[in-house]
C-alpha cells in the first residue's frame, strides 16, 4: 500500500513537472491589438433629409441618447425601435458624459448640451453637419477625443445618428 501511494505521488509530481508549453495557446497579441485599432478618422456627409422635427424620430434619438442598452433602459422603446424578446442593442449612453435637458444623472466629462439649439445652431456658430459629424466620428477635429466613434465602428447606423442629431438640436 505504501509503495502504491509513493508511486502515485511520484507520477503526480512528474505530471506537474512536465513541459506543457507546447499545448498552451499563445496568441499573437500584436496582431490582436492591430485588429482592434480604429481606422483613420472619417469625414461623413450628413444624408439628405437627416434632420427632422418628427416627434417619433426625436423620441428615438432621446431614447438612444439616454440609455446604455435596451435591457437596462428602464422604459419602453419608442415607436420605431423594435426589439425582439430577449434582444439587446447597445446604445450610446451619451448622458454618461453629457448633460442635456431632462437628463437624469447627466455627466460632466463631455460638453453640456443643454440649450444646444439656441447657443450653437440658432446663433450660426455650428450647423447640423457639425453635430452629425461629431456623433459619427468625433476624431475628425480632435484626434485625442475619448468620445465613442459611432459610425466608423458601426455602433450606430446613419439613421440613428440622424435621430440623435435631431434630438440634440431640438427644442426640449
Amino acid at each position: 500500500m505504501r509503495k502504491t501511494v509513493m508511486i502515485s505521488l511520484l507520477v503526480s509530481a512528474s505530471l506537474f513537472a512536465a513541459d506543457y508549453s507546447g499545448v498552451i495557446e499563445k496568441p499573437n497579441a500584436s496582431k490582436i491589438i492591430k485588429e482592434d485599432l480604429l481606422g483613420k478618422a472619417t469625414v461623413y456627409t450628413m444624408p439628405e433629409g437627416c434632420i427632422t422635427t418628427d416627434k417619433d424620430a426625436i423620441a428615438r434619438g432621446a431614447y438612444i441618447f439616454h440609455n446604455l442598452n435596451s435591457a437596462q433602459a428602464g422604459q419602453t422603446p419608442p415607436k420605431g425601435i423594435v426589439l425582439k424578446k430577449g434582444e439587446t442593442k447597445q446604445y450610446g449612453n451619451c448622458v454618461a458624459c453629457h448633460n442635456i435637458e431632462k437628463a437624469q444623472g447627466g455627466g460632466n466629462i463631455g460638453p453640456d448640451l443643454t440649450g444646444y439649439k439656441t447657443m450653437f445652431i440658432d446663433s450660426g456658430v455650428r450647423d447640423h453637419q457639425f453635430v452629425f459629424q461629431k456623433i459619427a466620428d468625433p476624431r475628425i477635429d480632435n484626434q485625442h477625443t475619448n468620445m465613442t466613434v459611432n459610425l466608423t465602428t458601426k455602433l450606430f447606423t446613419p439613421k440613428e445618428i440622424c435621430e440623435i442629431t435631431s434630438y440634440v438640436i431640438s427644442t426640449k
